[in-house]
């Protein structure tokens, strides 16, 4: 098979206290999204989107909440275990496109950034990295991040 595509999803909600961390950036804003590790919803779907499309286990399994080691840690790692994996299937990136649902803070200024960061932690350049932002508009999620992520590989 020469092509592949895994699909991730995540969500967290937003709590006081914690820094706010999509795709890897820190990005300013009152509340951080709650979770085991540093609530990264973007790298946390593009992580299971790697792991989908080589039939790995997903991120619960390989990094159960259950286990303090993956307390506050920083999802790069995560999304370095599922590169590996692919790497290991045979694999490479030829893109990737993702989706984020949250009522605040406002991606478009940042988009670039994240964009940029996704890009130098996955090995491919920035334009092969999607990324839109839409508002949660009315569905009760207001209070919550959610990332949406698709990953086209093909044989390496």
């Amino acid at each position: 098979m020469r092509l592949r595509i895994g699909y991730g999803w995540d969500s967290h909600e937003f709590k006081a206290g914690i820094p706010l961390k999509i795709g890897g950036v820190t990005l300013p804003h009152a509340k951080g999204l709650g979770g085991h590790s540093d609530g990264d919803v973007l790298l946390h779907a593009l992580t299971d989107a790697l792991l989908g499309a080589v039939a790995a286990p997903d991120i619960g399994s390989l990094f159960p909440p259950s286990d303090p080691q993956w307390k506050d840690a920083d999802s790069a790692v995560f999304l370095r275990e599922a590169l590996k994996r692919m790497k290991a299937a045979g694999y490479r990136i030829a893109n990737i496109d993702s989706t984020l649902i949250l009522a605040a803070p406002k991606i478009g200024p940042h988009s670039a950034s994240i964009r940029e960061n996704v890009a130098k932690l996955l090995g491919i350049p920035a334009d092969c990295v999607g990324l839109k932002a839409k508002t949660p508009e009315g569905m009760g999620t207001d209070n919550a991040a959610i990332a949406h992520a698709v990953v086209l590989l093909e044989k390496a």
